[in-house]
């Protein structure tokens, strides 16, 4: 039986980030104290921690990439303590309450179990493993060391999902203005202005010429408010769906923000990051760099950085250098192609990759702690 202390949790944490500001998250961790000690190592001092509560309701529930990120890592941990993958599969059962994940895990356990290799059968299920997940299980099975590629998928998910995380925190922040600002607008004219507008008259004289083309807008919105609402309601639902339908779309809304004060650079570091996570977790697992290269343009999450992985890619196949072709790419920042040339001299690229992901990481962390959410 392997040692129950060793399996991961997920702990939610209220805490003080390095300026003292109030910070909240998730972190994977095997105990509070562990999970304390992370989160310290990070410059954060923890007010607060505890177990991630369970669904007061029951039900199938949702699966997150934070749970196949937490089903990864415990899945490793048995392996690495001499539980044979079966057989971890059950254990690992055993303490899920998710019927939704309990279905998944028991789907891909029965068909480990009747022969199919375990990246075939996560294949089956490709809403909750992506192609670059499969890929390396595969090359972890057929480099016999399932347990070493599963810890590192794990930390990949991990630290992924983390970054999303803040992304979105990111995003929230101008998002929640602009949403305040609209209603405070809406409310302002329909039931202040009116107030003003009798006080005017009383007057007797003739208002500017600005008072007045307030007064007949907030006349017209006294009229065509509910209207007006529902239409920017539609917009934003059919702007959504036309992301979603128009890839120049996408791409041009991926271009817009990179440009954008304060979430732009957000956006640009995250970008960075996830390009050093990932080429470093696939060449670390044996990927050829061109191969790599491939899944990294795939998860690159920006159109900018999609393109520039390809331009990079056709340069390295070419026999060009990696951080050659990154410095003609000229989005990268000079710290981490500097990383990726000594990476690239002394033999150990997966490491600096590594370390490029972790310092922009904690860059993306300390320009989200900054705003003032």
């Amino acid at each position: 039986m392997a040692d129950q202390n060793n399996i991961q949790t997920i702990f939610v944490y209220e805490a003080k980030n390095r300026e003292g500001k109030k910070t909240k998250g998730e972190i994977i961790a095997p105990s509070i104290a562990i999970a304390k000690a992370q989160l310290i190592k990070k410059g954060i001092t923890p007010k607060n921690i505890k177990k991630k509560p369970k669904p007061l309701l029951g039900g199938k529930g949702k699966v997150t990439p934070f749970d196949i990120a937490l089903l990864t890592r415990q899945l490793s941990t048995m392996m690495r303590s001499g539980v044979p993958l079966v057989q971890s599969f059950d254990i690992v059962l055993e303490g899920l309450d998710n019927r939704t994940l309990q279905d998944l895990l028991s789907s891909i356990r029965n068909d480990v179990a009747s022969g199919v290799s375990f990246a075939d059968s996560v294949r089956k299920h490709p809403q909750y493993f992506d192609e670059l997940y499969c890929n390396l299980v595969e090359a972890g099975e057929q480099a016999g060391a399932l347990e070493q590629m599963l810890s590192r998928i794990a930390t990949y998910l991990e630290k992924t999902e983390t970054l999303k995380k803040k992304v979105r925190k990111a995003m929230t922040y101008p998002i929640s203005v602009l949403v305040v600002a609209f209603i405070v607008t809406i409310l302002l004219l329909v039931k202040v202005v009116p107030q003003f507008e009798s006080m005017f008259s009383s007057f007797g004289s003739e208002l500017p010429a600005f008072t007045q083309l307030i007064v007949a807008i907030s006349e017209w919105m006294q009229s065509y408010w509910f209207p007006v609402i529902l239409s920017v309601v539609g917009g934003v639902v059919a702007f959504k769906k036309a992301i979603a339908k128009s890839q120049n779309l996408a791409d041009g809304l991926d271009r817009a923000l990179l440009k954008a004060p304060v979430v732009g650079e957000i956006m640009d570091k995250s970008a960075v990051a996830r390009f050093g996570r990932v080429l470093a977790t696939t060449f670390a697992a044996g990927v050829p760099l061109v191969d790599a290269l491939d899944s990294v343009s795939g998860a690159a999450g920006n159109a900018v950085y999609r393109d520039a992985t390809k331009k990079i890619r056709d340069e390295v196949s070419s026999g060009g250098q990696l951080q050659a072709a990154m410095k003609d790419a000229g989005i990268f920042p000079v710290m981490a192609i500097q990383l990726t040339k000594i990476g690239e001299e002394s033999g150990n690229l997966d490491e600096m990759l590594a370390k490029v992901a972790d310092h922009y990481e904690e860059v993306v962390d300390d320009l989200v702690d900054g705003l003032q959410l």
